[in-house]
Protein backbone atom coordinates (compact mmCIF):
# COMPACT_ATOMS: atom_id res chain seq x y z
CA UNK A 1 0.00 0.00 0.00
CA UNK A 2 1.43 3.46 -1.00
CA UNK A 3 1.86 6.51 1.19
CA UNK A 4 -1.28 8.58 0.32
CA UNK A 5 0.74 11.89 0.70
CA UNK A 6 3.58 11.08 -1.82
CA UNK A 7 4.11 13.02 -4.62
CA UNK A 8 1.44 12.20 -7.53
CA UNK A 9 3.86 10.76 -10.03
CA UNK A 10 3.23 8.57 -12.69
CA UNK A 11 -0.13 9.19 -12.67
CA UNK A 12 -1.53 7.50 -15.75
CA UNK A 13 0.24 4.07 -15.24
CA UNK A 14 -1.35 4.44 -11.32
CA UNK A 15 -4.85 4.68 -13.01
CA UNK A 16 -4.27 2.27 -15.32
CA UNK A 17 -3.12 -0.51 -13.36
CA UNK A 18 -6.26 0.17 -10.55
CA UNK A 19 -8.23 -0.32 -13.41
CA UNK A 20 -6.94 -3.43 -14.29
CA UNK A 21 -6.46 -4.75 -10.75
CA UNK A 22 -9.70 -3.84 -9.94
CA UNK A 23 -11.34 -5.39 -12.69
CA UNK A 24 -9.18 -8.37 -11.97
CA UNK A 25 -10.26 -8.70 -8.44
CA UNK A 26 -13.85 -8.56 -9.30
CA UNK A 27 -13.62 -11.66 -11.38
CA UNK A 28 -11.84 -13.90 -9.14
CA UNK A 29 -14.70 -13.16 -6.43
CA UNK A 30 -16.89 -14.22 -8.95
CA UNK A 31 -15.54 -17.69 -10.18
CA UNK A 32 -15.98 -19.97 -11.34
CA UNK A 33 -19.88 -18.38 -12.14
CA UNK A 34 -19.32 -16.58 -15.65
CA UNK A 35 -19.93 -13.06 -15.54
CA UNK A 36 -23.30 -12.03 -17.14
CA UNK A 37 -23.19 -9.88 -20.34
CA UNK A 38 -24.17 -6.57 -19.90
CA UNK A 39 -26.49 -6.69 -22.38
CA UNK A 40 -28.53 -9.50 -20.25
CA UNK A 41 -28.34 -7.79 -17.07
CA UNK A 42 -29.99 -4.79 -15.58
CA UNK A 43 -31.37 -4.50 -12.31
CA UNK A 44 -33.49 -1.65 -11.15
CA UNK A 45 -32.34 1.07 -9.25
CA UNK A 46 -32.15 0.77 -5.19
CA UNK A 47 -32.45 3.09 -2.72
CA UNK A 48 -29.94 4.51 -0.40
CA UNK A 49 -31.23 5.43 2.87
CA UNK A 50 -30.50 9.25 3.34
CA UNK A 51 -33.37 9.62 0.16
CA UNK A 52 -35.56 8.80 3.79
CA UNK A 53 -34.05 11.33 5.65
CA UNK A 54 -37.71 11.81 6.94
CA UNK A 55 -38.40 8.84 7.24
CA UNK A 56 -35.69 7.21 8.99
CA UNK A 57 -36.14 6.32 12.41
CA UNK A 58 -39.37 9.13 12.16
CA UNK A 59 -41.47 9.30 15.65
CA UNK A 60 -44.27 10.91 13.50
CA UNK A 61 -47.36 8.92 13.30
CA UNK A 62 -48.80 8.35 10.24
CA UNK A 63 -50.84 5.26 8.95
CA UNK A 64 -49.63 5.96 5.47
CA UNK A 65 -45.74 6.31 5.72
CA UNK A 66 -44.90 4.81 9.06
CA UNK A 67 -41.10 5.49 9.74
CA UNK A 68 -38.43 2.90 9.20
CA UNK A 69 -36.93 0.95 12.86
CA UNK A 70 -34.07 -0.21 10.62
CA UNK A 71 -32.85 -1.83 7.95
CA UNK A 72 -35.49 -4.71 7.57
CA UNK A 73 -38.65 -2.03 7.27
CA UNK A 74 -36.55 -0.01 5.26
CA UNK A 75 -35.31 -3.20 2.55
CA UNK A 76 -39.60 -4.43 2.50
CA UNK A 77 -40.46 -1.31 1.67
CA UNK A 78 -38.27 -0.68 -0.92
CA UNK A 79 -38.99 -4.58 -2.12
CA UNK A 80 -42.88 -2.99 -2.54
CA UNK A 81 -42.10 -0.14 -4.62
CA UNK A 82 -39.96 -2.21 -6.83
CA UNK A 83 -36.71 -0.77 -5.96
CA UNK A 84 -33.47 -3.11 -6.69
CA UNK A 85 -31.50 -2.69 -3.50
CA UNK A 86 -31.18 -0.57 -0.51
CA UNK A 87 -27.63 1.41 0.79
CA UNK A 88 -28.08 1.29 4.22
CA UNK A 89 -26.09 2.54 7.43
CA UNK A 90 -24.44 -0.38 9.50
CA UNK A 91 -23.67 0.89 13.08
CA UNK A 92 -24.16 -1.67 16.00
CA UNK A 93 -25.46 -4.76 14.04
CA UNK A 94 -25.55 -7.44 16.23
CA UNK A 95 -25.15 -10.79 15.09
CA UNK A 96 -28.34 -11.96 14.93
CA UNK A 97 -29.75 -9.00 13.40
CA UNK A 98 -27.20 -9.59 10.43
CA UNK A 99 -28.37 -12.56 10.20
CA UNK A 100 -32.25 -10.69 9.82
CA UNK A 101 -30.84 -8.70 6.84
CA UNK A 102 -29.58 -11.14 5.34
CA UNK A 103 -32.64 -13.43 5.59
CA UNK A 104 -34.73 -10.41 4.31
CA UNK A 105 -32.43 -9.76 1.53
CA UNK A 106 -32.19 -13.43 -0.21
CA UNK A 107 -36.06 -13.97 0.64
CA UNK A 108 -36.76 -10.33 -1.54
CA UNK A 109 -33.52 -10.56 -3.69
CA UNK A 110 -32.18 -6.93 -3.25
CA UNK A 111 -28.64 -6.39 -3.47
CA UNK A 112 -27.75 -5.12 0.00
CA UNK A 113 -24.91 -2.17 0.45
CA UNK A 114 -23.57 -1.38 3.88
CA UNK A 115 -22.61 2.36 4.69
CA UNK A 116 -19.53 2.76 7.11
CA UNK A 117 -17.88 4.69 9.05
CA UNK A 118 -14.36 5.11 8.87
CA UNK A 119 -12.15 4.47 12.05
CA UNK A 120 -10.87 7.87 13.09
CA UNK A 121 -7.96 6.32 15.30
CA UNK A 122 -6.31 2.72 15.78
CA UNK A 123 -8.69 2.71 19.06
CA UNK A 124 -11.55 2.57 16.48
CA UNK A 125 -10.09 -0.70 14.47
CA UNK A 126 -11.74 -3.07 16.69
CA UNK A 127 -15.63 -1.34 16.37
CA UNK A 128 -14.56 -0.82 12.36
CA UNK A 129 -13.42 -4.65 12.15
CA UNK A 130 -16.71 -5.46 13.49
CA UNK A 131 -18.81 -3.32 11.46
CA UNK A 132 -17.24 -5.05 8.62
CA UNK A 133 -17.89 -8.33 9.57
CA UNK A 134 -22.06 -7.91 10.37
CA UNK A 135 -22.04 -6.39 7.27
CA UNK A 136 -20.64 -9.02 5.45
CA UNK A 137 -22.40 -11.46 7.85
CA UNK A 138 -25.66 -9.44 6.01
CA UNK A 139 -24.30 -10.18 2.63
CA UNK A 140 -23.52 -6.54 1.72
CA UNK A 141 -21.13 -6.40 -1.61
CA UNK A 142 -19.81 -3.38 -0.63
CA UNK A 143 -19.40 -0.50 2.21
CA UNK A 144 -19.72 2.66 1.08
CA UNK A 145 -17.91 5.71 3.73
CA UNK A 146 -17.52 9.39 3.76
CA UNK A 147 -14.38 11.42 5.30
CA UNK A 148 -16.57 14.50 5.82
CA UNK A 149 -20.00 14.82 7.50
CA UNK A 150 -20.63 18.27 6.92
CA UNK A 151 -19.37 20.69 3.83
CA UNK A 152 -16.09 22.13 2.83
CA UNK A 153 -16.61 25.30 2.58
CA UNK A 154 -18.69 25.71 5.51
CA UNK A 155 -16.56 23.45 8.38
CA UNK A 156 -13.13 25.11 7.54
CA UNK A 157 -12.13 28.43 7.29
CA UNK A 158 -8.79 28.48 6.07
CA UNK A 159 -6.07 26.07 4.32
CA UNK A 160 -4.72 24.85 7.78
CA UNK A 161 -7.63 23.54 8.76
CA UNK A 162 -8.33 21.93 5.58
CA UNK A 163 -4.71 20.42 5.29
CA UNK A 164 -5.32 18.75 9.12
CA UNK A 165 -8.80 17.58 8.01
CA UNK A 166 -6.67 15.91 4.94
CA UNK A 167 -4.54 14.50 6.88
CA UNK A 168 -6.61 12.78 9.62
CA UNK A 169 -8.97 11.42 6.76
CA UNK A 170 -6.01 10.19 4.77
CA UNK A 171 -5.18 8.66 7.81
CA UNK A 172 -8.35 6.83 8.38
CA UNK A 173 -8.58 5.27 4.88
CA UNK A 174 -4.83 3.55 5.35
CA UNK A 175 -6.12 2.16 8.64
CA UNK A 176 -9.72 1.12 7.09
CA UNK A 177 -7.84 -0.95 4.02
CA UNK A 178 -5.79 -3.41 5.70
CA UNK A 179 -9.18 -4.83 7.46
CA UNK A 180 -11.26 -4.47 3.82
CA UNK A 181 -8.72 -6.22 2.26
CA UNK A 182 -8.52 -9.18 5.40
CA UNK A 183 -12.33 -9.55 4.60
CA UNK A 184 -12.31 -9.08 0.82
CA UNK A 185 -15.22 -6.58 1.19
CA UNK A 186 -14.89 -3.20 -1.23
CA UNK A 187 -14.81 -0.09 0.80
CA UNK A 188 -16.24 2.76 -1.95
CA UNK A 189 -15.64 6.07 -0.48
CA UNK A 190 -17.79 9.04 -1.73
CA UNK A 191 -17.24 12.47 -3.12
CA UNK A 192 -19.11 14.19 -0.04
CA UNK A 193 -18.55 17.81 -0.56
CA UNK A 194 -14.87 16.91 0.95
CA UNK A 195 -12.97 16.47 -2.00
CA UNK A 196 -12.56 17.76 -5.75
CA UNK A 197 -12.77 15.06 -8.10
CA UNK A 198 -9.22 15.45 -8.93
CA UNK A 199 -7.98 15.11 -5.23
CA UNK A 200 -10.22 11.86 -4.36
CA UNK A 201 -9.10 10.41 -7.65
CA UNK A 202 -5.32 11.20 -6.28
CA UNK A 203 -6.27 9.91 -3.39
CA UNK A 204 -7.82 6.32 -4.68
CA UNK A 205 -4.58 6.00 -7.28
CA UNK A 206 -1.62 6.60 -4.47
CA UNK A 207 -3.39 4.33 -2.41
CA UNK A 208 -3.08 1.60 -4.99
CA UNK A 209 -6.04 -1.22 -3.56
CA UNK A 210 -8.08 -2.69 -5.52
CA UNK A 211 -10.33 -2.87 -1.98
CA UNK A 212 -11.27 1.00 -2.04
CA UNK A 213 -12.41 2.49 -4.83
CA UNK A 214 -15.26 5.62 -5.12
CA UNK A 215 -18.87 5.80 -4.50
CA UNK A 216 -19.45 8.14 -7.23
CA UNK A 217 -22.24 10.70 -6.61
CA UNK A 218 -23.51 12.37 -9.41
CA UNK A 219 -24.01 16.25 -8.26
CA UNK A 220 -22.20 16.93 -4.65
CA UNK A 221 -19.34 18.35 -6.29
CA UNK A 222 -22.02 20.89 -8.14
CA UNK A 223 -21.05 22.85 -4.52
CA UNK A 224 -17.16 23.01 -5.54
CA UNK A 225 -18.45 24.82 -8.90
CA UNK A 226 -17.53 21.55 -10.64
CA UNK A 227 -19.32 20.53 -13.75
CA UNK A 228 -21.04 17.34 -12.88
CA UNK A 229 -20.72 15.51 -16.25
CA UNK A 230 -17.16 16.52 -15.44
CA UNK A 231 -16.70 15.08 -12.65
CA UNK A 232 -18.94 11.69 -13.22
CA UNK A 233 -15.96 11.14 -16.36
CA UNK A 234 -13.08 11.63 -14.09
CA UNK A 235 -14.46 9.13 -10.99
CA UNK A 236 -16.20 6.41 -12.92
CA UNK A 237 -13.32 4.52 -13.60
CA UNK A 238 -12.81 4.08 -10.08
CA UNK A 239 -16.72 3.70 -9.05
CA UNK A 240 -17.55 0.91 -6.82
CA UNK A 241 -21.03 2.11 -6.28
CA UNK A 242 -23.10 5.24 -7.20
CA UNK A 243 -25.43 7.82 -5.32
CA UNK A 244 -27.73 8.85 -8.34
CA UNK A 245 -29.45 12.47 -8.50
CA UNK A 246 -29.97 14.88 -10.35
CA UNK A 247 -29.36 18.69 -9.18
CA UNK A 248 -31.32 21.61 -9.66
CA UNK A 249 -29.84 24.98 -9.57
CA UNK A 250 -31.16 28.74 -8.89
CA UNK A 251 -29.14 31.78 -8.10
CA UNK A 252 -29.47 33.92 -5.17
CA UNK A 253 -28.07 36.75 -3.57
CA UNK A 254 -24.44 35.07 -2.30
CA UNK A 255 -23.95 32.55 -5.32
CA UNK A 256 -26.75 29.42 -6.38
CA UNK A 257 -28.97 27.35 -4.50
CA UNK A 258 -28.82 23.69 -5.02
CA UNK A 259 -30.95 21.26 -4.79
CA UNK A 260 -31.95 16.82 -5.13
CA UNK A 261 -34.70 16.95 -7.59
CA UNK A 262 -36.79 14.34 -9.38
CA UNK A 263 -34.27 12.79 -12.22
CA UNK A 264 -34.40 13.71 -15.35
CA UNK A 265 -35.62 18.00 -13.70
CA UNK A 266 -31.95 19.10 -12.82
CA UNK A 267 -27.92 19.29 -15.11
CA UNK A 268 -26.90 16.09 -14.83
CA UNK A 269 -26.50 13.97 -18.11
CA UNK A 270 -27.95 10.67 -16.14
CA UNK A 271 -27.94 9.22 -19.40
CA UNK A 272 -24.67 9.56 -20.51
CA UNK A 273 -23.26 8.75 -16.45
CA UNK A 274 -25.29 5.71 -16.12
CA UNK A 275 -23.69 4.18 -19.64
CA UNK A 276 -20.02 5.72 -18.31
CA UNK A 277 -20.27 3.68 -14.98
CA UNK A 278 -21.20 0.43 -16.68
CA UNK A 279 -18.89 0.70 -19.38
CA UNK A 280 -15.97 0.93 -16.24
CA UNK A 281 -17.84 -1.45 -14.01
CA UNK A 282 -21.22 -3.51 -15.35
CA UNK A 283 -21.88 -4.89 -12.31
CA UNK A 284 -21.73 -1.68 -10.58
CA UNK A 285 -25.30 -1.04 -8.52
CA UNK A 286 -27.64 2.32 -9.42
CA UNK A 287 -28.62 3.89 -6.13
CA UNK A 288 -31.19 6.64 -5.47
CA UNK A 289 -30.03 9.56 -3.35
CA UNK A 290 -32.86 12.05 -3.89
CA UNK A 291 -32.85 14.05 -0.68
CA UNK A 292 -35.53 16.10 -0.07
CA UNK A 293 -34.63 18.99 1.69
CA UNK A 294 -34.57 23.05 1.48
CA UNK A 295 -32.05 23.93 -1.08
CA UNK A 296 -28.36 24.50 -0.04
CA UNK A 297 -26.50 27.72 -0.37
CA UNK A 298 -23.62 28.12 -2.27
CA UNK A 299 -22.06 30.98 -1.42
CA UNK A 300 -19.41 31.32 -4.58
CA UNK A 301 -19.53 35.31 -4.29
CA UNK A 302 -18.20 35.31 -0.94
CA UNK A 303 -14.51 35.75 -0.25
CA UNK A 304 -14.88 32.93 2.46
CA UNK A 305 -15.76 30.41 0.10
CA UNK A 306 -12.49 30.12 -1.58
CA UNK A 307 -10.61 29.85 0.98
CA UNK A 308 -9.78 25.98 1.19
CA UNK A 309 -9.85 25.96 -2.65
CA UNK A 310 -7.25 25.76 -5.01
CA UNK A 311 -8.62 24.50 -8.20
CA UNK A 312 -10.98 26.85 -9.74
CA UNK A 313 -9.16 29.56 -12.63
CA UNK A 314 -11.08 32.08 -13.63
CA UNK A 315 -12.61 30.53 -16.68
CA UNK A 316 -13.52 27.57 -14.56
CA UNK A 317 -15.60 29.97 -12.48
CA UNK A 318 -17.07 31.49 -15.65
CA UNK A 319 -18.42 28.50 -17.41
CA UNK A 320 -19.87 27.06 -14.07
CA UNK A 321 -21.28 30.39 -13.60
CA UNK A 322 -22.91 29.94 -17.14
CA UNK A 323 -24.32 26.72 -16.89
CA UNK A 324 -26.04 27.64 -13.90
CA UNK A 325 -27.56 30.88 -15.49
CA UNK A 326 -28.59 29.32 -18.80
CA UNK A 327 -29.88 26.01 -16.34
CA UNK A 328 -32.16 27.57 -13.89
CA UNK A 329 -34.42 25.56 -12.41
CA UNK A 330 -37.86 26.32 -13.38
CA UNK A 331 -40.48 27.58 -10.83
CA UNK A 332 -39.38 26.77 -6.79
CA UNK A 333 -36.56 24.19 -6.15
CA UNK A 334 -37.84 21.36 -3.82
CA UNK A 335 -38.17 22.87 -0.50
CA UNK A 336 -39.57 21.62 3.06
CA UNK A 337 -39.88 24.73 5.16
CA UNK A 338 -43.92 25.50 6.41
CA UNK A 339 -44.63 21.37 5.49
CA UNK A 340 -46.35 19.31 8.59
CA UNK A 341 -44.87 16.12 8.98
CA UNK A 342 -47.37 14.07 6.84
CA UNK A 343 -46.77 16.55 4.31
CA UNK A 344 -42.58 16.06 4.24
CA UNK A 345 -43.44 12.42 4.23
CA UNK A 346 -46.00 12.31 1.86
CA UNK A 347 -43.20 14.88 -0.40
CA UNK A 348 -40.68 12.79 -0.12
CA UNK A 349 -42.27 9.38 -0.65
CA UNK A 350 -43.92 11.29 -4.27
CA UNK A 351 -39.84 11.97 -5.18
CA UNK A 352 -38.32 8.54 -4.77
CA UNK A 353 -41.45 7.31 -6.74
CA UNK A 354 -41.22 9.52 -9.44
CA UNK A 355 -37.28 8.99 -9.77
CA UNK A 356 -37.88 5.06 -9.86
CA UNK A 357 -40.31 5.61 -12.57
CA UNK A 358 -37.83 7.65 -14.42
CA UNK A 359 -34.98 5.19 -14.08
CA UNK A 360 -37.08 2.74 -15.40
CA UNK A 361 -38.59 4.44 -18.39
CA UNK A 362 -35.56 6.48 -19.12
CA UNK A 363 -32.47 4.84 -18.00
CA UNK A 364 -33.08 1.41 -18.82
CA UNK A 365 -32.79 0.01 -15.02
CA UNK A 366 -35.79 -2.09 -14.99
Amino acid sequence: MKDLNANFTGFDSNRRNFIKTASLGAMAMSFPMPSIPDFLKDDPMGIVVHSYAARWHSDTPSSKYPGFENALSLMQHCKAIGAGGVQTVVNGWATDFAKQVRDVREKTGLYLEGSIALPKSKDELAKFESEVLAAKEAGASLLRTACLSGRRYVNFKTKEEFQEFRKNALQSIELAEPIVRKHKIKLAVENHKDWTAKELEAIIVNLGSEWVGVTLDFGNNLSFMENPNEVIETLAPYAFSTHVKDMGVKSYADGFLLSEVPLGEGVVDLKSAVALCKKHNPDINFSLEMITRDPLEIPTLTESYYNTFDHLSGLEVARIDRLIHKNEFKGELPHVTGMSKEEQLAYEEHNVLACLSYSRNSLGLV
